[in-house]
């Protein structure tokens, strides 16, 4: 929604598809309305108004602006008539580490040692579900465990690291 200067307080902004007042707030019964007759069918019971919202507005947004483009619009219904053979090759690669291996990291002056297992992760004993797990047991903070074994590049990683240790690689 584009809000355009200041109207008088408590009353309605006139946009040219639904009726929003100061305070964000649309008419149930309209946003159902403009939804239907956007779409060519009534919204199930189950959208949310704040979907609704967003949906109209992209709406409002395409009417105002122009949507995609046609060679977009092509490349997209491509990739979705894809074979499926091809779909591996659009996504990320997940990370694996072979069982058994271990994972160097130290912080603040300590150096822990992770044991990679079939199920899981082992530090001193103790056994985690994820990287991000022992990370956090590490740190007390949140952290991507990849990311903080050196495993992802990110911000702060500037050299490749060697999955077994963990230090960089030469």
């Amino acid at each position: 929604m584009v809000r355009q200067g200041k109207a008088g307080r408590g009353q309605p902004r006139s946009h040219n598809l639904v009726t929003v007042t100061d305070n964000g707030h649309a008419d149930v019964v309209a946003l159902r309305r403009e939804w239907q007759r956007r779409n060519r069918m009534a919204p199930s019971a189950a959208l949310s108004l704040d979907f609704l919202r967003r949906d109209i507005a992209y709406f409002q947004q395409v009417d105002r602006h122009g949507g995609l483009s046609t060679d977009l619009r092509r490349r997209l219904a491509a990739l979705a008539d894809a074979d499926a053979d091809l779909l591996p090759q659009l996504q990320t690669a997940t990370l694996r580490i072979k069982p058994g291996s271990t994972l160097v990291r130290e912080w603040s002056g300590r150096t822990y040692t992770v044991l990679v297992l079939d199920k899981g992760f082992e530090l001193a004993g103790q056994r985690f579900a994820s990287l991000s797990e022992v990370a956090r047991h590490i740190t007390g903070t949140h952290w991507s465990g990849p990311r903080f074994f050196g495993l992802r590049r990110g911000v702060g990683t500037s050299s490749r690291r060697n999955p077994n240790t963990g230090t960089p690689d030469a």
